[in-house]
């Protein structure tokens, strides 16, 4: 994947807090709000409790991956997005110009539609981090948080990604990013709103309404690389497409049981199955419309 020439990143929707740490605490899920890519069961799957007290990360440290020691602040700021892409490109870089990319889409698609979109933050962090929604820890996996607006990211997890999950390239690293991004997509159209108010009303729900939110989540982050490759801002090389379905199967719920030497339990699953994932990022890849993305009506 290649961003268009001259792109570069734009800090003006990015907290970079990564070093600074945070004392104590485990991750507020579920009853706090937070909305993730995978959630808390990659953390039990590799062996990590996220609710603990420490520091919650388990990427491996390797040049060009973002587990190294941050850079200076204000480091992020112009740079070219060329300096993210390649097999030795910056994790912050191509993180933010993807997350940027995204915001860029969405708010060309609200504005299509008549609509504003109010953009979310980046907030890149290293092991826990205080958030909207309570501490927030790396061995979570990203997630966005509806109370402030924000998607958490260690960029250990594109490690984890790689190695952990068997999910390598760059444009599966951008379909985790613009998952998050499609969560505040459904923030603003009110979908999380929804979606808490059918718990309340009925909480055995809260299983199937949590996948049909994944789901969607996971077209609306095809919706904007069919997007951005029609209007040019971002260049897809024939196997990027691949490398985010592959990384979607990779954290179906039944995979990741499997994976854990667990029974497939369906009525358990908060994600959505490794077939699901896949058909519904496929939808956004190929349809472009978010019209195509109710995962709410019918059979999903």
């Amino acid at each position: 994947m290649e961003f268009d020439e001259g792109a570069t990143v734009d800090v003006g929707d990015v907290s970079d807090v990564r070093g600074g740490g945070f004392p104590g605490g485990g991750l507020i899920a579920g009853g706090g709000g937070v909305i993730g890519l995978i959630g808390v069961v990659i953390a039990l799957l590799l062996g990590v409790n996220p609710l603990s007290g420490g520091e919650g990360g388990f990427g491996v440290s390797e040049p060009g991956f973002g587990a190294s020691a941050p850079p200076a602040p204000g480091d992020l700021a112009g740079q070219s997005c060329k300096a993210g892409t390649g097999p030795q490109g910056r994790a912050d870089v191509f993180a933010t110009c993807t997350f940027n990319d995204a915001q860029r889409t969405w708010s060309k698609i609200f504005s299509d539609a008549g609509e504003r979109y109010a953009p979310a933050t980046l907030v890149l962090y290293t092991g826990q981090t205080q958030t909207g929604c309570g501490v927030g820890s790396s061995a979570a996996g990203p997630f966005y948080c509806p109370a402030d607006g924000r998607v958490y990211l260690d960029l250990s997890f594109f490690d984890d990604l790689r190695q952990d999950l068997s999910a390598p390239g760059d444009f599966a690293q951008a379909y985790v990013v613009a998952h998050e991004v499609g969560h505040h997509v459904q923030q603003i159209l009110g979908t999380n709103d929804q979606v808490a108010r059918a718990v309340r009303k009925k909480p055995s729900r809260e299983n199937e309404l949590s996948v049909r939110t994944e789901l969607q989540a996971d077209c609306y982050s095809g919706v904007w690389a069919n997007t951005a490759q029609r209007a040019g801002t971002i260049r897809l090389d024939p196997d990027d497409p691949e490398e985010a379905i592959r990384a979607a199967g990779q954290i179906g719920d039944d995979r990741l049981q499997r994976t854990a030497g667990r029974r497939v339990n369906p009525e358990s699953f908060t994600h959505g199955s490794a077939e699901q994932r896949v058909r519904w990022l496929r939808r956004g890849l190929e349809d472009g419309d978010p019209g195509a993305c109710d995962t709410f009506k019918g059979d999903i």
